[in-house]
């Protein structure tokens, strides 16, 4: 079975089992390092930016004094800090819910013959820095909130605008996000904000693989933790045919994964494997868990799925 097929079962059974799973009493908890959306009714467990938000607002503001809340919000940091650094990116590339979506979006625009846009790499560079404005501002904001220097509308400020929030309810049959919250000038704004940045990312992802990951602030904490990966692509320069092939198969388009060097999982790359699936050379790339080799290029397979350089 090749690695694409892998992938593609993982993806669906991780899609299934996050966006369905609380209704056959499957959850995996408040601290997942992917885009599954606690909105989404019957959901089987959520990414930890919400957690994040609230224990860093709650936490460390409203409850300095009660330990207990403390001692909470750093058992769900542990069970994060685990979580991504066994599987690394493959969160990511593997189980997103919100990354399955994309990779639909994806084989929509190569269906309708639609060609994806090159984006250069000052300005992948540019919309890279976005994830750690948004990831400061995840940080910064809950605790204003809590001291009431900010209104407390803006409360979970990045959940109230991240496109999860209104694209995988969807799938749930929930639609009162896609309508306009009137309450207050606050609440109309951020529903706004919401509609456009969902409208952006839909329309961006059309024209570029998996665009919203290159700027998704749970990517950035997940790569933070990256000395700490047990699960890491590598690479064997000696192997290297130099035929390229990695980097035209690249969902991210990683500019360093055909260069002579061993360290080629850079912040943008999702683990995805098309690179060591199209190697056409044994040995030159591999995935290793805890040193182990899990999945390793091969010239036969490359044959077998009629990639060529």
């Amino acid at each position: 079975m090749s690695v694409r097929r892998i992938k593609n079962i993982v993806q669906y059974l991780s899609f299934a089992i996050l966006m369905y799973g609380g209704r056959v009493g499957v959850h995996l908890g408040s601290a997942l390092p992917c885009f599954a959306c606690p909105y989404v009714p019957g959901c089987g467990g959520f990414c930890y930016l919400m957690g994040l938000q609230g224990y860093i607002g709650f936490g460390l503001v409203a409850g300095v004094a009660a330990g207990k809340e403390i001692l909470v919000a750093l058992g769900w940091f542990l069970v994060f800090v685990v979580s991504a650094s066994l599987l690394g990116k493959a969160w990511c590339g593997w189980i997103c819910p919100f990354g399955l979506i994309q990779d639909w979006l994806s084989w929509l625009r190569k269906k309708m013959g639609a060609r994806e846009r090159y984006i250069s790499p000052e300005g992948k560079k540019i919309l890279g820095s976005i994830k750690y404005i948004f990831l400061f501002l995840i940080v910064l904001l809950p605790p204003l909130i809590t001291a009431k220097i900010l209104p407390p509308d803006l409360y979970l400020p990045f959940c109230n605008i991240c496109p999860g929030k209104l694209i995988l309810p969807l799938f749930a049959g929930e639609t009162k996000y896609l309508a306009v919250n009137l309450d207050n000038a606050v609440t109309l704004w951020l529903s706004l904000a919401l509609i456009a940045v969902t409208a952006s990312v839909l329309v961006g992802v059309y024209f570029k693989d998996r665009l919203f990951c290159l700027f998704c602030p749970l990517l950035a904490l997940i790569h933070i933790l990256r000395p700490l990966t047990a699960l890491r692509l590598v690479k064997e320069p000696s192997a290297c045919l130099g035929c390229g092939n990695c980097r035209r198969n690249c969902q991210m388009d990683v500019a360093i994964i055909d260069q002579d060097i061993a360290q080629v999982q850079t912040i943008e790359c999702l683990d995805c494997l098309r690179c060591l699936e199209a190697c056409p050379s044994t040995g030159s790339l591999s995935l290793k868990f805890f040193g182990f080799n899990l999945f390793i290029s091969s010239r036969w397979v490359t044959s077998a799925l009629r990639l060529k350089p």
